[in-house]
């Protein structure tokens, strides 16, 4: 029996949030396969016990009239059971199409304003009979490429993998805030930071290494996230913007602290090991996509704050 989940989302770190329903179905079907439209969620799930394998989804889902199309890719997978975490009626109607038997979807009018944990966790308790889902779990590591990434931690130091980068600039801190919070931490040479960014975010780790102890920094921009991954798993703490890094620490149980600028709760409102830092008067439900606060409404300060508080410095 074939049993697949899609998840309707393009961004990395929204794929990851849905991790621990994924491994709640796996529990009770087996292993699971995930359709997905991130192309990069195979490269942090390769070595997951309950994932069978991760399918990228590359077209058949922006137009309603690919929905035939959509259901011929689905028919030959041969799909018993579908998990649709989406409200989407082309993704329901294609597996109509199909023919798979059980067919699970989100409710379709549910679509605006749509709290992905919430959402997500009541659709997983609905599917599954079961009562307080949980809403994180624990990301499988390959222990050949963690032992590698041992080389890169460094000793006697708090090693921070910070999240300089993002899916987009109006999520960034930007890298003045971040050349402050470095050259301030690393006063007495406690810490050493691993600068977190794609390869087309490389000019903003070219300007933190710039105007910090390049020593004590290290990018990542050329690494790939196969490699990046076990590397973050080794670490004491995430500290930066929000991106597919914190949802990696979270859950490797990492304490992971998030600035916030236009991300809504929702992405980071799911574990224990999350902690937000917010603009200035702000609360957690004032922020929306559109939010769009300047870097300098979060304060360098606020956030050695809260990295005093949780590493008890």
């Amino acid at each position: 029996m074939k049993n697949v989940i899609l998840l309707g989302y393009k961004g990395l770190g929204a794929n990851l949030l849905h991790l621990s329903y994924c491994h709640q179905i796996s529990i009770k079907y087996g292993p699971v396969t995930i359709i997905t439209l991130c192309e990069t969620l195979k490269e942090v799930l390769y070595n997951d016990p309950k994932i069978s394998d991760v399918i990228y989804l590359d077209k058949y889902y922006k137009k309603f009239s690919d929905i035939f199309k959509l259901g011929k890719f689905l028919s030959k997978e041969k799909i018993d059971n579908i998990f649709i975490f989406y409200p989407s009626i082309r993704f329901f109607l294609a597996s109509k199409i199909a023919r798979i038997k059980n067919i699970n979807c989100y409710p379709f009018l549910n679509k605006k304003n749509l709290h992905l944990v919430k959402a997500a966790k009541k659709f997983t308790e609905k599917v599954l009979n079961i009562k307080d889902c949980p809403t994180e779990t624990k990301i499988y590591i390959d222990k050949n490429n963690q032992n590698k990434e041992k080389n890169n931690i460094k000793k006697n130091r708090i090693n921070v993998m910070l999240g300089i980068g993002s899916s987009g600039p109006t999520t960034r801190w930007g890298s003045k805030n971040f050349i402050q919070l470095i050259n301030f931490l690393n006063k007495e040479n406690k810490f050493f930071f691993f600068l977190l960014c794609g390869p087309n975010e490389k000019n903003i780790a070219d300007e933190i290494l710039k105007h910090t102890k390049s020593e004590n920094c290290l990018s990542l921009h050329t690494r790939k996230i196969s490699e990046i991954v076990p590397l973050i798993s080794l670490t004491n703490i995430y500290i930066g913007n929000d991106s597919f890094g914190h949802h990696i620490a979270c859950q490797c149980n990492i304490p992971s602290i998030i600035m916030i600028l236009d991300t809504p709760r929702a992405y980071t409102d799911y574990s224990v090991k999350q902690f937000r830092v917010l603009p200035e008067g702000q609360k957690d439900d004032d922020i929306t996509h559109d939010s769009r606060f300047l870097p300098e409404t979060i304060e360098v300060k606020k956030v050695i704050e809260k990295v005093n508080f949780i590493l008890k410095l």
